[in-house]
């Protein structure tokens, strides 16, 4: 088992976790609709990535709005 052997003073210590702390997300703004984005990515917005429409979004809500429906229905 590993065991230290010298005290580490806790100013060293944080200095060597400095580069841990969390980074704010890089993003971009989606050439469809405009909204911030993650690049390399497709649009959960409008569906769109690099020009292409990927998913049809309004079909995927409406979709859902019947599922939705049909299991209060039941």
């Amino acid at each position: 088992m590993a065991v230290p052997r010298h005290h580490m003073a806790k100013g060293k210590q944080k200095r060597r976790r400095s580069h841990l702390a969390l980074k704010p997300k890089k993003l971009s703004a989606c050439p469809q609709c405009k909204r911030n984005i993650l690049p390399h990515m497709m649009c959960k917005f409008c569906g769109y990535y690099k020009g292409r429409e990927i998913v049809n979004v309004l079909a995927k809500e409406l979709k859902k709005k019947e599922k939705r429906q049909h299991s209060a229905a039941h």
